[in-house]
């Protein structure tokens, strides 16, 4: 059994501080998607492990230190034994408004080159529509999701960001999902917002298009706004209690 995650009552996150054993990481370039894949240092080549999917990986680690958090927890007990593959993106806008390209290098080319049981999905705005979207598109390659601030954009709420070039795109792919396009293989979706975001009401929105549809999915809406220090900070306990349960009963 895992142990909890440590926990402070005041600043940054404790697991910031927490000692974490190294790791083995490879930069690979699989069907056109450049990724860094983070390994326990004690994982052989062939071990097949569980493994976290973040969209803007370079930028989560660099600003949020998910590696370090994942490290950290896999030290401490807190989480299980697992690999990151931080993906990174070309150009971000195009590939991670709910392209279809995209998504088919990713799940139909990318991943299937690094096996892994289970695999969780995960990204930040864009990067988060474009987790959905890869997963729509081939569910069976994923076994939860962890969406942060997502760009769900739909006319009603999101006006504003008309001018983008694939609102549209976007907008469409949401509309589909929000009126029954969603797989028939209902995995657990945590989601995270920040109280101050434009974001809210469009992951209000989708958690209950998910809900609809028969997904385990709830929505933390937690203190902050649209920045990589919100969305470490709803790390813990949202993506600890995923992984832990998400591991668990694949093991």
């Amino acid at each position: 059994m895992t142990a909890p995650a440590p926990t402070t009552d005041t600043g940054d996150p404790a697991w910031l501080a927490a000692p974490a054993q190294a790791g083995v990481t490879c930069e690979l370039e699989r069907h056109g998607i450049e990724l860094v894949l983070w390994s326990p240092a004690d994982a052989g080549d062939g071990e097949v492990l569980p493994m976290l999917v973040a969209h803007d990986g370079p930028e989560y680690d660099r600003l949020a230190s998910l590696t370090h958090y994942i490290a950290a927890g896999i030290t401490g007990n807190w989480l299980p034994r697992m690999r990151l593959a931080l993906l990174r993106p070309h150009d971000r806008n195009r590939q991670y408004s709910a392209s279809t390209r995209y998504s088919r290098s990713l799940v139909e080319g990318a991943l299937r080159t690094l096996p892994a049981r289970p695999r969780i999905g995960m990204g930040t705005s864009l990067g988060a529509l474009a987790m959905l979207h890869a997963y729509c598109r081939r569910p069976r390659m994923f076994d939860a999701l962890f969406l942060q601030s997502g760009s769900f954009f739909s006319p009603l709420f999101d006006s504003h960001e008309r001018r983008f070039r694939y609102f549209w795109r976007i907008a469409g792919f949401v509309a589909d999902v929000q009126h029954g396009g969603l797989p028939d293989r209902p995995v657990p979706v945590v989601l995270t917002c920040g109280v101050a975001e434009e974001n809210l009401r469009n992951n209000r929105l989708m958690t209950q298009a998910l809900c609809e549809a028969g997904y385990p999915a709830t929505l933390h809406e937690v203190p902050g706004a649209h920045d990589y220090t919100a969305w470490r900070d709803a790390f813990d306990p949202y993506l600890t209690r995923l992984l832990q349960q998400v591991i668990r009963s694949n093991s």
